[in-house]
């Protein structure tokens, strides 16, 4: 089955391809001429994955998947920066500016109640049918920043996983497999869209 998967970066799609899997035959917007960019307008990360899969659809016809992620600080108003991640202070924030953001709110904070989640929301829509799942990786804002971090993935370095007792960002293939949040998603997704 033919799914367009609703990224312009070549390498998210193959990535999201692999967990589908290969009863899927994926297709990136970066295949297809002129794709528009959908402004991620919801105020949800649902409502964004929601609109971009339909978006996508009704521009292509083909079936597409479409997600939102970010990170959720239950501290922090029940999960900030959430679906604003990027843009939580309201502008297009660098790396360095998200994760000092995350530190300096959560300053003084006692470790138990540091708690966190990566949060992924994917939606599928073929015209007829829409699917929603999500993945979550559970885990603690470190007190510090010891590491630096890897460009484009900046709270990997002060997101702690207490199953591996390391941050994020140390985790060997083997284990960020194994607790991968968007890995889970479309793993839903793929079971969920082959029954229709």
């Amino acid at each position: 089955m033919r799914i367009l998967v609703a990224t312009k970066n070549p390498g998210k799609a193959k990535e999201i391809g692999m967990f589908l899997g290969t009863d899927f035959e994926v297709s990136s917007l970066k295949d297809l001429s002129d794709a528009p960019d959908i402004e991620e307008t919801g105020n949800t990360f649902e409502e964004n994955a929601i609109l971009k899969a339909k978006a996508y659809f009704k521009w292509s016809g083909i079936p597409c998947v479409a997600d939102d992620a970010g990170l959720e600080i239950d501290f922090l108003n029940g999960g900030e920066p959430g679906v604003k991640s990027r843009r939580w202070l309201g502008y297009e924030m660098t790396d360095q500016e998200m994760i000092d953001t995350a530190l300096a709110k959560l300053q003084g904070i006692p470790w138990e109640k540091r708690t966190t989640r990566l949060i992924a929301v994917g939606a599928y829509y073929d015209g007829k049918n829409l699917i929603i799942e999500r993945g979550s990786t559970e885990g603690f804002i470190t007190e510090e920043q010891r590491i630096k971090c890897e460009p484009g993935y900046p709270f990997r370095s002060i997101f702690w996983i207490p199953r591996f007792k390391k941050l994020y960002q140390e985790l060997t293939h083997e284990e960020h497999e194994q607790i991968n949040h968007r890995r889970e998603l479309y793993s839903k997704l793929a079971e969920k869209i082959k029954s229709l």
